[in-house]
């Protein structure tokens, strides 16, 4: 497809060649000739995994799986967008407001305000069609390499509670997953890690957009809110489980941490090679946001 950019600025016309994901024709009626799929049918309408959403057409993201809640009208619904990914227009009837990809213009469904369904009162009623559901586990299981789009860090600083809590709020950040890594048994439970007997510590994986942000920003973040001066523990905390550390996911993120980690010449901060990262049981996620409250032992210094 071309696209036609126009700088009124300096009137140079510039003429670029964008490609698609290739659509089924129910994909297409939905997104390019803005039809609606049945409600209760779509395959996001009752589902709720950790990841993030993107444009099915052009795979900008969209939705964060934080931003998701049930409001039972038949459609997957958003309190929130991505910031500047979403537009939002009346709709040809002129009652409804519509909303479309940004970068290819794809339908998405329709925006509504004062419903009082959550806190930010605000419905984002999406087609399933219209979106690709992008889960952290398979990321997690297929780490992108330094020249893909997306980026995965890895950090313990203490209670994973506390360390997501800032990091899903961070600009840039598509998904984050609470887990342990760094020890020596397979698979471990949240009861087996609190023993300190496994070395794992409790961490937390983020995934972000290399375009948004990047891996020096997101470690400078880390130092932020913990204290890495604390050995094994953060706080009332204590314990292997709880130490501060960096688990690098490529050889250049390890250049990186050992830059950053300068900066902080009391830290007491390991830094290793991941080697394989598991994911928490699922009432550890987005723990703050689910059961409101503030972290105990993490703020911005």
């Amino acid at each position: 497809m071309l696209a036609t950019i126009y700088n009124t600025n300096w009137l140079i016309l510039i003429t670029t060649l964008m490609t698609f994901n290739k659509l089924t024709p129910q994909e297409s009626a939905v997104i390019e000739n803005k039809s609606t799929e049945a409600p209760f049918t779509g395959e996001y309408n009752d589902f709720y995994a950790n990841g993030f959403y993107s444009c099915r057409k052009c795979d900008l993201p969209l939705y964060k799986s934080i931003d998701k809640f049930n409001s039972k009208c038949g459609w997957p619904s958003f309190d929130d967008e991505i910031p500047q990914r979403v537009e939002k227009q009346l709709d040809i009837d002129k009652h409804r407001t519509e909303i479309t990809c940004k970068n290819c213009d794809g339908h998405l469904g329709h925006i509504f305000i004062g419903e009082h369904l959550t806190k930010k009162n605000t419905r984002h009623c999406v087609n399933s069609l219209s979106l690709k559901f992008n889960d952290i586990a398979d990321i997690l299981a297929n780490l992108p390499d330094d020249d893909s789009t997306l980026g995965v860090i890895v950090v313990a600083g203490g209670c994973f509670w506390g360390v997501e809590y800032f990091f899903e709020k961070e600009p840039g950040v598509l998904a984050t997953a609470p887990g342990y890594t760094g020890g020596s048994i397979e698979n471990p439970s949240y009861t087996q890690v609190c023993t300190g007997d496994t070395g794992h510590a409790e961490a937390v994986a983020v995934v972000f957009e290399t375009a948004t942000t990047n891996v020096e920003t997101l470690y400078k973040l880390f130092f932020d809110i913990h204290n890495p001066t604390e050995k094994n523990r953060q706080g009332p905390d204590i314990g292997n489980q709880y130490r501060s550390a960096i688990f690098a996911t490529t050889e250049k993120q390890l250049d990186i941490a050992n830059t950053v980690l300068k900066q902080y010449p009391n830290a007491c901060t390991e830094i290793n090679k991941l080697n394989k990262f598991w994911i928490a049981e699922k009432k550890h996620h987005h723990y703050y946001q689910t059961l409101g409250g503030k972290p105990y032992c993490h703020f911005k210094r």
